[in-house]
């Protein structure tokens, strides 16, 4: 087997095993509301933990042996594996529209990506390493104070944490590829102690986001998220710190900005239409129609219109005053028992004498 069909292979079980991951951390999310970074008491919890670590090292392993354009893009497949184990497994189906959303962000991404073209592998010197890990951690705090300000809106703050989630998991491979080639090149171990540090921090920090992402949001819109914007951003790193480029000129920019837009509106409808099943939610918990109830209500308008006149003629006028309909009054129907006239003993004697 070659190399690259190595890192392929890899790559499929190290997304199937984040998918798993994933649905564990969603249900967890689901049924420990107060808990919502590290349910620390939940052993589905740490089956979770031990499947990211399972897909991390795989992923490891696969970037070892092929390149990080091609490694990356393979991870978006974590979203078609994670829908249909979802449903077989947890009972968790979703909509037709969170399955278009899906496939379009997982083509878009696959497109954007695969117009991505490797060059000879390398490195990162360690001003860029420190920039780098800066840069991130500025990033990732800054969009959890954001998460924290929409708290009002569960699926904006769950897209934030997973945006934040998908950044610290980006940048971790990046480093991971760099330690990778460092090793590879013969560099010793102890200098890559900060790098390992860094990888070591992100991922951690990458694990707890997105178990406090599920939370309130469902499983599609904020594994989609953490999907997409994981290989987007090291695949930004690449293009600008790794020398990689987009494949065909002018043409092949053109088709990874088109590959873009449509990973962007499938996160687009993942997100509405988690706030959609939201609303519809909270409208029935308060007591208002449902949207089936109120598409009833809408198409039996017309026959109800149409009946009112009748319904009318047929109800009794109310009294003044808008009171009770009035009712004449009836006088009490006594039943009178028929009885047998009395015996009277003289009179009968008078008429004999």
């Amino acid at each position: 087997m070659s190399a690259l069909a190595l890192s392929v292979l890899l790559s499929l079980v190290s997304a199937v095993a984040y998918a798993g991951g994933a649905i564990l951390q969603e249900r967890v999310a689901a049924t420990t509301p107060g808990q919502r970074y590290a349910p620390l008491r939940r052993g589905a919890w740490w089956v979770a933990i031990a499947l990211n670590g399972l897909g991390a090292l795989l992923h490891v392993v696969a970037l070892a042996y092929g390149p990080l354009s091609v490694v990356q893009p393979l991870g978006a497949l974590t979203i078609v594996f994670a829908l249909p184990m979802a449903a077989v497994f947890v009972r968790r189906r979703a909509g037709a529209t969170a399955w278009r959303g899906a496939l379009m962000a997982t083509v878009g991404l696959a497109g954007l990506l695969s117009l991505t073209s490797s060059s000879d592998s390398q490195t990162l010197a360690d001003p860029e390493r420190v920039v780098l890990a800066l840069v991130t951690g500025g990033g990732v705090l800054g969009l959890m104070v954001a998460a924290h300000a929409a708290h009002r809106h569960p699926v904006m703050r769950s897209v934030l944490l997973a945006c934040a989630a998908g950044g610290a998991f980006g940048i971790a491979s990046v480093f991971t590829k760099t330690v990778a080639v460092d090793l590879d090149q013969n560099v010793a171990v102890v200098e890559q102690l900060p790098s390992l540090a860094v990888i070591a921090v992100l991922a951690a920090a990458g694990v707890l986001l997105s178990q406090a992402s599920y939370r309130g949001a469902g499983l599609a819109a904020p594994l989609s998220t953490v999907t997409v914007v994981n290989p987007v951003v090291a695949a930004a790193v690449g293009l600008t710190l790794f020398g990689e480029s987009f494949r065909h000129g002018a043409t092949g920019t053109v088709l990874a900005l088109g590959s873009g837009a449509v990973a962007a509106c499938g996160l687009i409808l993942l997100t509405t239409e988690r706030i959609a099943r939201e609303t519809s939610t909270v409208t029935v918990a308060q007591g208002g129609p449902s949207p089936a109830a109120e598409a009833a209500g809408t198409s039996a308008g017309a026959s109800s219109a149409e009946e009112e006149p009748s319904r009318k003629e047929s109800e009794p006028r109310s009294a003044p005053g808008g009171g009770l309909p009035a009712v004449p009054s009836q006088q009490p129907v006594v039943a009178h028992r028929r009885t047998r006239p009395r015996h009277h003993p003289g009179r009968h004697e008078r008429m004999v004498s």
